[in-house]
């Protein structure tokens, strides 16, 4: 009897127990679809395991060979690789270290029912019945493997890249492993980077050498399950030993997502259960970079390979061109605990080395860091500390060597021109502020030589005139440090908003690149700002009509549908997500605030795609977006509320957010006409 009632007593309690599991609401990593983006050339994006700002993660390379080494719909298995640069084009980007465990002569296909991956974690099985579980916390992965009975091992390969070139390596054996150190070139083949690394097994191992770079590590005919670890390090192979631990996979998956949702908690939603999905799934791609490349004794590698010493983190992997004006805003806000170091490293590129790709002593695999200037521009401007002083000649070097050969480059480089007068002033130095305010007031001279007269045929073409990755129609917006003077060149403010009219109507907008992003928001610089709350919804979260792709010009089969969707195909064909620079730009949109110009603090207002959403800070502090009639499609602003009192105006400061408080959104179905025009924000390059 005693026994019926104890076993009747533990099924109760571990009902009770999954009950309680059941009603738990999930966590935000459990929301995050790592396989978005991942087929097709829709984002370049990966579901290699992963930890925020880690240099390390682990996935699968699949046949064929497409942007990541990976295809979401690909059977043909070829190996494990252990960095990506997730999402910046040419043709992808890392890819070291390629592990294939092989059973027989046989070849691994994904069994892709198995195939499960989420936050910091990676699971398949194969045909040949091996099964591999992969887990990544901070710089140290562990893959867990099952063989069943036969001849078995791994195939490493310590000189494979997705497409950047391997330039040498060395390797130590050890019976359970091995270390050393691999150069590869950084992002599109222009500079260099190491990695040192280290590898252990659970069991010894028999190394034999296939041919050059490439080992084959033998297992014994009676092993079952193998554990390998393997660790990162910038410093040296000492810190990357130092890393590897003794735990399990589960010990390390649990800690990955235990840091997974501290980092993609910093923000809350509240509404529309399937877009929250969405919406974590592109909070976690903006996390991805830049990458930690200190290590806990404050050492780490300077881009001129010098060994240095801080008592900071120090970070690297930019794709700054890219990013800077939505995915490094965005960190600023929700992370502004790692953004000093963020904006410290910026700072430590002009003090070691900096081009505007990459040097070939690099900490880790890089893109680009054009508008390294204006991004540290807006972090002091946000209150973060920058030793100006310490770099100012580098700055001035910088911009000196600007190129202002091509239209585009033009309007680019008066940017950073821009920004270098501001930081000037900032710095005491009227006389060369003045200078350089007025090297970048010279845009107009290339703005009405090359962007006014829309009458000419190739205004709407991919690459005229040499532009980069851009039409006239779309780079002639790209002057935001002084949107007042740019309204001026097109004939005043009807002519301004007559001609965004005309470049929205006639889907001249490109949202699969950078370069005129921003200009969604630019008619709240003018009497109608309605409709920019309208086109942020728009691109956001409707049917939208995309002509414009990264491999041809206006073409003739155009794009038709929803932008931002969770699946693996979303985005627009050829629209890479650019180190989170396109996710970021779903974040802000959701959230309701979006940056209006990179060096001043403001961010412009919309409609949130949620019923609130919350900034949450640690210590407690966080900023709450609330829309208490939120519906679906409902959105253009009615009234807005900041901590209680009407705020008559269609933007906010950095500041007025970091301090918290309650922002409240009154949201309409028809356009608010009267609202957001009698306080507004232009940019000036005259403002102070």
């Amino acid at each position: 009897m005693r026994s019926f009632l104890s076993a009747a007593l533990i099924f109760i309690a571990l009902s009770l127990s999954a009950q309680t599991k059941k009603t738990q609401p999930p966590q935000p990593a459990d929301l995050v679809n790592v396989f978005v983006g991942s087929s097709g050339d829709h984002g370049q994006m990966s579901p290699a395991a992963s930890y925020p700002f880690s240099m390390l993660s682990i996935g699968p390379q699949t046949y064929p060979n497409l942007h990541m080494g990976y295809e979401h719909k690909a059977k043909q298995f070829l190996g494990f690789t252990h960095n990506r640069f997730e999402g910046v084009g040419c043709q992808g980007s890392g890819g070291n270290i390629m592990i294939t465990p092989f059973l027989g002569d046989t070849a691994s296909i994904l069994t892709k029912a198995t195939e499960s991956a989420g936050a910091g974690y990676y699971n398949a099985s194969f045909t040949n019945r091996i099964a591999a579980k992969i887990a990544v916390y901070q710089n140290e992965g562990i893959e867990s493997y099952y063989f069943p009975q036969g001849k078995k091992g791994f195939k490493i390969d310590l000189s494979h890249t997705l497409a950047n070139r391997f330039v040498a390596e060395e390797h130590e054996l050890q019976a359970d492993g091995l270390t050393g150190w691999v150069d590869s070139k950084t992002t599109c083949n222009v500079g260099t980077y190491r990695v040192y690394y280290a590898i252990k097994f659970d069991q010894p191992v028999k190394f034999n050498a296939l041919k050059e770079h490439q080992l084959l590590a033998y297992l014994a005919a009676n092993s079952e399950r193998i554990q390998l670890h393997i660790a990162f390090s910038s410093v040296d192979v000492a810190h990357a030993k130092a890393a590897l631990t003794t735990g399990s996979f589960d010990q390390l998956k649990s800690q990955s997502a235990t840091g997974w949702n501290q980092v993609l908690s910093r923000i809350e939603v509240k509404g529309n259960p399937e877009r929250a999905k969405l919406f974590y799934s592109m909070l976690y791609r903006t996390v991805q970079s830049p990458y930690v490349v200190s290590e806990r004794d404050g050492s780490f590698r300077a881009t001129d390979g010098t060994l240095q010493h801080t008592t900071d983190s120090i970070y690297n992997g930019w794709a700054i061109w890219d990013n800077y004006r939505t995915q490094l805003p965005l960190l600023s806000i929700a992370y502004p605990d790692k953004y000093k170091s963020i904006a410290t490293s910026i700072a430590n590129l002009y003090q070691y080395g900096k081009k505007d790709y990459a040097t070939q002593h690099e900490p880790s695999n890089t893109v680009r860091t054009e508008h390294g200037i204006v991004v540290l521009l807006d972090a002091y401007r946000k209150g973060y500390p920058v030793d100006f002083n310490k770099i100012c000649d580098s700055l001035i070097s910088e911009v000196n060597r600007l190129d202002f050969s091509h239209p585009d480059k033009a309007l680019e480089s008066s940017y950073d021109a821009w920004a270098l007068s501001q930081i000037l002033a900032a710095t005491g130095k009227k006389e060369l502020a003045d200078q350089y305010k007025q090297k970048a007031s010279e845009y107009k001279t290339y703005w009405n030589k090359d962007f006014k007269d829309l009458t000419k045929p190739d205004v709407d073409r991919i690459p005229a005139r040499g532009l980069y990755q851009g039409t006239v129609w779309q780079y002639r917006w790209f002057v935001p440090f002084d949107v007042k003077g740019l309204i001026e060149l097109t004939g005043g403010e009807k002519a301004y908003t007559s001609q965004l009219d005309r470049f929205f109507e006639n889907d001249y907008y490109n949202h699969a690149n950078e370069p005129d992003i921003q200009v969604p928001l630019m008619y709240n610089a003018s009497s109608q700002p309605w409709k920019s709350q309208a086109m942020v919804h728009k691109y956001a979260v409707d049917t939208v009509v995309q002509y414009y792709f990264n491999d041809n010009s206006r073409g003739i089969d155009p794009f038709v549908g929803v932008i931002y969707q969770n699946k693996p195909d979303t985005y627009v064909r050829t629209m890479d997500d650019d180190a989170g620079a396109m996710s970021a730009w779903f974040i802000f949109a959701a959230s309701g605030i979006s940056p209006a110009c990179v060096g001043w603090p403001i961010y412009y207002l919309n409609v949130p795609l949620f019923n609130e959403v919350s900034f949450k800070w640690p210590g407690g502090k966080h900023f709450d977006i609330q829309v208490p009639n939120y519906k679906e499609g409902r959105k253009y602003i009615k009234s807005v509320q900041l901590n209680g009192k009407t705020l008559n105006r269609n933007w906010l400061t950095h500041q007025e957010i970091m301090q918290g408080g309650t922002l409240v959104i009154t949201a309409s179905d028809e356009p608010v006409k009267d609202f957001g025009i009698a306080n507004q924000w232009v940019s000036d390059v005259d403002m102070k």
